[in-house]
């Protein structure tokens, strides 16, 4: 990828996450950027697939990295909070115009204006899910956790109380590492309510 091409998407990251896909036009972008529309239209054929880039790069959706044959509960749960700790760091140091309810507008344009996006985020969903119910199977197996755990179940509210996080910075103003702190707790909850006894 090109210096140019880069420095296009970082630019327009910042537009689109300090307003909104609809209210940010090419002019706007071509401004903020210091290069002619024609230089903008070289790297990008119109405003949809600079925002599909501004996504790609910023709204990443990443598989969560572990073997669920090998992984306990208990390291999960460990794992789950070590990759909040680096999505949140990541997030709120990316840019200045940065504030949770702009990246949850800007996530929600995602939806609207980036076509095939909701059906990747729902797979992606549904993969994470499925992986975490197969590693909470083998917890079971393992004797780990208790046989009367309906794994599925549980697999949907972990995945619930991971993007929980968002909720926290968002709608409570909670500060980072209240936020990661309020996750670690409620995993710990869940963990103890599961975990087999004796």
């Amino acid at each position: 990828m090109s210096d140019t091409r880069e420095y296009i998407i970082d630019k327009a990251y910042g537009l689109f996450l300090s307003r909104s896909y609809e209210a940010v036009s090419i002019s706007e972008i071509s401004k903020a950027i210091g290069l002619t529309k024609g230089a903008l239209y070289h790297h990008f054929r119109n405003k949809e697939e600079l925002f599909m880039a501004v996504v790609d790069k910023n709204i990443k959706i990443e598989e969560f990295d572990y073997d669920p044959a090998t992984t306990t509960l208990k390291n999960y749960i460990e794992l789950c909070q070590k990759k909040a700790r680096q999505i949140v760091s990541q997030t709120y140091s990316s840019d200045p115009a940065y504030i949770p309810h702009n990246l949850l507008a800007l996530l929600i344009d995602a939806f609207r204006h980036y076509p095939g996006y909701a059906d990747r985020k729902e797979k992606f969903i549904q993969a994470e899910i499925a992986k975490t119910r197969q590693m909470m199977d083998l917890a079971k197996e393992r004797g780990e956790i208790r046989e009367d755990i309906n794994t599925t179940l549980m697999a949907e509210i972990f995945f619930t109380l991971n993007t929980g996080i968002a909720r926290s910075l968002i709608h409570t103003n909670m500060n980072q590492k209240k936020a990661i702190q309020q996750l670690k707790d409620q995993f710990q909850e869940l963990y103890k309510l599961m975990v087999k006894t004796g």
